[in-house]
């Protein structure tokens, strides 16, 4: 049989198997991402980091970066995302140095020699030659400005500035200025604040507060108000109206200003108290050190072996870091309520990351995750429901179903401790039987009466298909949590409803494959064409036609009957009840043949979520070697160690967690205790956890040629299955590969296992 090429390369192995002491933050490349539509923010950050300080030269783009060197920087905001698709949202507090007399408000100037690292951003204003450097604590970024020597050097602080507004796409996601406020308060100090609403999620008014420390005295200042500068005037009131102040330090002055910017969501005094915690002191190196040492600290917790690639570490690694910027730690900045639990916001969306992201930091730092999901219980018991989304301290946007419940059936399957599984059953509860009302984006199921009545969602609801399949799998994740918790009452009825898939599957044929999900209406009766309104701009979707017997594999994002994919993608999407599913399709050679058209006639959209776990799926038919082979056609195919390294919006560290797992060798399913094995691109990954216990994984003979794993051993026992469970990995040990150069009897036998 001819080899499988699916590796971008393999270096020879060399003597030292491991390279213990480096630092591993340094493969980490922020730009990786950064252009077409990955989104990705190249700014400084530290991990799960409330404040991300970075360059603002595309007010349309998410993360206000634009890779375009002919894009002008207008400022460095303080807070933004990472990754996302949609509308933008936060780009708050927009501070710019320049040099010369403040004609106007708008400042901006092309750049050049620019840096991005771990903890780190540079660039030079080519207009007046103003070296910016940036580095940042969890909640106060610290900007350093190196000036032309003798310059009038000049700061501004644009406080009415911000990502998003219109005219963008789709108006509906557009952010809107609500008011501003900014006070010089002293000779080197600002505060204000800035107060926003809507963006991706159209929530409510959030407020940034902000305190800003200079390092000299300032020489001169002036404030504005809607673009009118007003020279001396030291404070401008919140009237609605856009804000902002500025300040001049001289030619005599020192040539380098530094500014410690803190930032709040409870008060400006609490930006300050963020700015005496985090940084008391003035040294820039220091607080870039320690954000290096606090991405180090996590990353390091997965090493790879020397033969490793620069471009394949290069990739892990910046995978791993993408991972852990959202979401974001706001632990005891809640401006909502006082709690003793943590606090997390920028979940953006859980829809994208309860796949790969959240089980890839339940591996890295599970401590985290239990904050992660105890902060989504702790939002359900104040706010009503917890988030399938959410930004700027509001739910919203649903895109599917309500899955925090499947972050909580997760965490309860790998057995994290420190969970509240009670009451996160309740709000697992309150999801699946209370409508949420009003506008069903928000949160909750949307289409929920037509699901518990009909058992699926009518073409009454947009998203119909999509909804129904993923309430399925929530109910499912339902009632494991409820059968741990001995309430087989809810476990029974929510199983059972977990069938509910099978409701919207219609046995009929297209390209040589058998059955579909598809559209019904209210009375139970197929719907063969569907159009939707094409007012917003986004795609048409038409379902199945069979007098036509056409398959357009066009979608639409929120007015269709899938979201983000068609009917090939999402009759493969019932995680949690694989077998039934082969069965429908007729069985295991039918299935086979099934995926392999799925992949072979272009099908597989890899830039978006609903075909996460397809590829893997040829484990349910004893073919973990064809699992391999997608998957690594795949990698090789859509990642590079480039700016434009990832397929489509990096959407908060989805696209990034998923290739981390496949260059490890093995795969989660999501709210179950075990991962898919296939091959991994490192001959050995040494996995240190969080409990002091160490797991490695090695592939002996592993090479282009010797590509397929021909037997496995897990602490020096036989594995003769093609996957492990998250408790053996946990106790630690070694699994070792012995590697072949072509497909043999391993895995075929012992296909994954089915929590029913």
């Amino acid at each position: 049989m001819k080899t499988i090429k699916f590796f971008l390369s393999i270096v020879l192995f060399s003597s030292a198997s491991m390279v213990m002491a480096q630092s591993y933050h340094t493969y980490i490349d922020p730009f990786i991402g950064s252009s077409g539509e990955g989104n990705v923010f190249v700014g400084p950050s530290c991990p799960f980091g409330m404040v991300k300080p970075g360059p603002d030269c595309d007010v349309s783009s998410n993360s206000g970066y634009s890779p375009s060197l002919d894009k002008a920087i207008y400022g460095f905001s303080q807070v933004h995302v990472s990754g996302t698709g949609g509308g933008p949202k936060y780009g708050n507090v927009s501070v710019m140095p320049f040099c010369g007399p403040l004609t106007k408000v708008a400042q901006e100037s092309l750049r050049e020699n620019e840096l991005a690292k771990a903890g780190y951003y540079s660039t030079t204003l080519k207009k007046w030659n103003i070296k910016v450097e940036i580095t940042t604590a969890p909640r106060v970024a610290f900007h350093r400005y190196i000036f032309p020597k003798n310059s009038e050097k000049g700061v501004k602080l644009d406080v009415g500035s911000f990502l998003g507004e219109e005219p963008i796409p789709d108006a509906r996601e557009a952010q809107q200025f609500v008011g501003s406020e900014v006070e010089v308060i002293s000779e080197n100090t600002i505060r204000g604040y800035t107060r926003i609403r809507g963006g991706w999620n159209n929530g409510k008014a959030y407020t940034v507060y902000f305190y800003a420390v200079f390092s000299q005295p300032f020489l001169s200042f002036g404030t504005w108000k809607n673009n009118e500068i007003a020279p001396l005037a030291s404070y401008q009131v919140d009237d609605g109206n856009k804000t902002g102040a500025y300040i001049y330090f001289g030619p005599t002055s020192a040539d380098t200003i530094a500014v410690k910017i803190g930032i709040s969501f409870i008060s400006s005094l609490k930006a300050l108290e963020n700015i005496n915690n985090e940084i008391p002191h003035w040294s820039f190196e220091q607080v870039r050190t320690e954000t290096e040492t606090r991405w180090e600290k996590l990353i390091s917790r997965i090493e790879v072996d020397a033969s490793a690639t620069q471009a394949q570490k290069t990739m892990f690694y910046t995978a791993l870091y993408h991972t852990m910027l959202m979401p974001v730690d706001r632990t005891g900045e809640n401006p909502l309520w006082v709690s003793g639990q943590p606090y997390y916001d920028d979940f953006y969306a859980i829809w994208d990351t309860y796949r790969t992201s959240h089980p890839l930091i339940t591996l890295i730092a599970p401590a985290k995750q239990t904050e992660i999901v105890n902060a989504l219980i702790d939002i359900y018991k104040y706010d009503g429901y917890m988030p399938d989304a959410r930004s700027g301290n509001s739910n919203g946007r649903t895109q599917g179903g309500s899955n925090a419940e499947v972050l909580i059936a997760d965490a309860y399957a790998k057995g994290l401790t420190g969970v509240n599984y009670h009451a996160g059953l309740r709000a697992m509860l309150k999801d699946a039987t209370v409508p949420p009302g009003g506008n069903e984006e928000a949160e909750g199921r949307g289409g929920l009466t037509d699901y518990n009545s009909l058992g699926y969602v009518s073409d009454n609801f947009v998203r119909a298909g999509n909804r129904t399949l993923e309430y399925a799998f929530n109910d499912y994740c339902l009632a494991q949590v409820a059968k741990g918790l001995g309430r087989l009452g809810e476990y029974h009825r929510f199983m059972n409803q977990s069938d509910n898939w099978q409701n919207l599957w219609r046995d009929m044929e297209h390209n040589g494959s058998r059955g579909f999900i598809m559209p019904k209406d209210a009375a139970g009766k197929w719907i063969d064409s569907v159009a939707c309104d094409m007012s917003n701009g986004r795609k048409s979707y038409v379902a199945y036609s069979p007098v036509a017997q056409e398959w357009p594999i066009c979608v639409c994002w929120w007015c269709g009957f899938f979201y983000e994919g068609n009917s090939w993608e999402y009759s493969f999407f019932v995680p949690h009840d694989v077998p039934t599913l082969i069965a429908k399709s007729g069985g295991n050679e039918a299935f086979r043949k099934r995926l392999d058209t799925f992949f072979d006639a272009n099908y597989y959209n890899v830039a978006n979520e609903p075909s996460f776990l397809t590829p893997v799926l040829y484990h349910w038919i004893g073919r973990p070697d064809l699992s391999t082979k997608r998957v690594h056609e795949i990698v090789d195919k859509n990642y590079r160690a480039t700016s434009n390294g990832i397929p489509g919006n990096d959407d908060s560290g989805a696209m990034s967690s998923r290739l981390a797992f496949h260059m490890m060798g093995f795969y989660p399913n999501a709210g179950f205790p075990y991962y898919l094995i296939t091959t991994p691109y490192f001959k050995k990954t040494v996995i240190h956890l969080e409990n002091n216990r160490t797991f490695t994984i090695e592939a002996k003979n592993l090479s282009p040629k010797n590509c397929f794993i021909k037997s496995a051993k897990l602490n020096n026992q036989n594995l003769n299955q093609a996957w492990i469970t998250h408790e053996q990995m946990m106790e630690g040990g070694t699994l070792i590969f012995e590697m072949a150069p072509v497909p043999l009897e391993w895995g075929k036998e012992l296909t994954p296992p089915n929590f029913r």
